[in-house]
């Protein structure tokens, strides 16, 4: 036998007994390149969130020391939107707009078909009611339509994603007065009677918006006007305007205390409704 062959026999007889080998531990892959970026920022929890909520409320001024904690929400006004109902050639009745019924506006009301932009009012509620804010119960809406028609939505409701079935749901409100679940006949949509003044509660602080206003950027808006505890203090109106042209006015409102805007140009409605519930969200702890 030769010298390899014996030292082959010999490898693999010391290799067959348990005892004389020892385990090998495996070892971690070594990264190279570049460092590795740190993680993300975890949100707070709704616990913690909640309890820097009351250490900065009980530090402040604002909320008195006397005031019970209650739920409170903030109630945005969807101000002069074009909800108007128009009977088509087939005997049906459509949402008035400047797409489908152009001839109408023109000969028949008179008016500019620009005028009558309705999707306008589908952009903003889509935006109100599906921030985080409506969905932690913080947020209530209300629409005043160019007919002075007051309409009060459930902060459940869903609003379709489609403006062809958002144009039936509002010809069904403005016909029928009121929009009920199908599961449990719970209310998402009525027609309330006049004045808004009387749908607010006691106390509460009225601001228009209009790019005319008064400048605050988001954040310095939500640290001027707004409490520092969701479950707390005043409550707080902001009046939006739904429509194609003009401002919210006081003579139209004349509980508006001030007019107040959030940027140096001009923005669509749900542009600066996601400014100022996103300022107000990141105050109140809502993620």
């Amino acid at each position: 036998m030769s010298d390899d062959e014996s030292d082959a026999s010999s490898a693999s007889s010391s290799n067959s007994e348990p005892s004389a080998v020892e385990p090998v531990q495996p070892r971690k892959k070594q990264r190279t390149g570049t460092s590795v970026p740190p993680p993300l920022e975890i949100a707070p929890t709704a616990d913690a969130a909640k309890a820097t909520i009351q250490k900065q409320a009980n530090s402040s001024s604002i909320v008195g020391k006397n005031n019970k904690s209650s739920s409170n929400k903030l109630i945005i006004i969807l101000d002069q939107a074009k909800l108007e109902t128009v009977k088509n050639r087939r005997g049906n009745y459509e949402l008035l707009n400047c797409d489908d019924h152009r001839d109408i506006c023109k000969k028949k009301l008179k008016k500019d078909p620009k005028e009558f932009r309705p999707d306008i009012c589908h952009q903003e509620l889509l935006a109100l009611l599906d921030s985080p804010l409506n969905k932690s119960g913080h947020l209530q809406v209300y629409i005043r339509t160019c007919q002075n028609v007051l309409i009060e939505l459930h902060p459940s409701v869903r609003i379709p994603r489609t403006y062809k079935r958002f144009a039936g749901l509002m010809v069904q409100l403005l016909h029928k007065m009121k929009i009920k679940a199908s599961e449990n006949g719970t209310t998402l949509m009525k027609v309330i009677k006049n004045p808004m003044s009387q749908h607010l509660p006691v106390g509460t602080h009225v601001y228009g918006m209009s790019c005319q206003g008064t400048l605050y950027s988001p954040l310095g808006l939500a640290k001027a006007l707004v409490p520092l505890d969701p479950n707390g203090g005043e409550t707080i109106c902001f009046v939006i305007g739904a429509m194609a042209s003009g401002h919210v006015t006081v003579e139209d409102h004349p509980y508006i205390e001030k007019m107040i805007s959030i940027s140096e140009y001009p923005l669509s409605g749900a542009a600066a409704i996601n400014r100022i519930l996103g300022a107000i969200e990141h105050q109140w702890g809502i993620v």
